[in-house]
């Protein structure tokens, strides 16, 4: 069975209604992780509709931890002041990622009927089932990934930062030529479930490896490994493709969705306090 058929499988026998899909542009990454999380305290609250899949950017470049990372150790907070790069915690889980060159998604929704899927796994598998069919339609060939052991490629210092998130790819993550190409997490709080990932553009993500606390050589130890695991679609599939075509291609699959774009989101968004 093809990915395709893959996600069919999932959704059968669970009808939901369509969500809705924000077209929200870029943001910084405190910003952007500020809106996550507020979508994720409306749905845990229960003041937040349906399902939410919002579609969004990273302008300025930044970076973004999980939420059980501890900064001091996975960055070099001194070179990132000096540079003026942003960094934020994402809500979800998962490891350190730089953010450019990529379109970025987020999806909440509260399991059971009226959601997304019956419970967090289903959930997983539809939404990269959904991504893969999107993205095919752009002429991105992803594929649907069985898994591998975390970490491969890019081994841990015992007392150094972990291994980055595009180092290794788990169950129904999506692949671009055998590599990795989304970089997905998800959490679960109070009932409602929270997904984030990380669709690669070109080759921006490989800049984390500037911004570890390492020797100079370990990491382009870890750039290579980095480089060697992940997969951009940096040719003529993605050259003129915009966030808006995405969340086009996602529509067609999604057959009464509704829209918003910009600032006209679902819940309040205006300047952080």
């Amino acid at each position: 069975m093809d990915a395709a058929g893959a996600g069919t499988r999932a959704e059968s026998g669970f009808a939901a209604p369509p969500p809705l899909l924000w077209c929200d542009g870029a943001h910084g990454a405190r910003e952007n992780m500020r809106r996550d999380s507020a979508l994720l305290e409306a749905a845990a609250a229960g003041e937040l509709d349906g399902t939410v899949l919002r579609l969004f950017a990273f302008d300025p470049p930044g970076i973004t931890l999980g939420r059980s990372q501890a900064p001091e150790r996975e960055l070099d907070l001194d070179r990132l002041r000096r540079d003026g790069l942003e960094w934020a915690m994402r809500p979800t889980g998962g490891r350190a990622i730089f953010h450019e060159h990529e379109w970025t998604f987020s999806l909440v929704t509260r399991p059971g009927p009226g959601g997304w899927a019956p419970d967090p796994p289903s959930a997983y598998a539809r939404t990269c089932a959904l991504l893969l069919r999107g993205l095919r339609s752009l002429g991105v060939p992803v594929e649907l990934a069985a898994g591998s052991p975390r970490g491969v490629g890019a081994p841990r210092d015992r007392d150094g930062p972990a291994a980055p998130c595009f180092a290794s790819t788990a169950r129904h993550e999506l692949l671009l030529h055998g590599r990795k190409f989304a970089g997905i997490a998800q959490r679960l709080v109070r009932g409602a479930l929270l997904q984030q990932g990380s669709l690669l553009l070109g080759p921006g993500h490989l800049r984390l490896a500037d911004y570890l606390p390492l020797p100079p050589e370990r990491r382009e130890v870890v750039r290579g490994a980095l480089a060697r695991a992940s997969a951009h679609a940096d040719g003529p599939a993605a050259s003129g493709a915009t966030l808006a075509d995405l969340a086009g291609a996602l529509a067609r699959e999604l057959p009464g969705a509704r829209r918003a774009d910009g600032g006209a989101g679902p819940v309040p968004v205006g300047p952080a306090g």
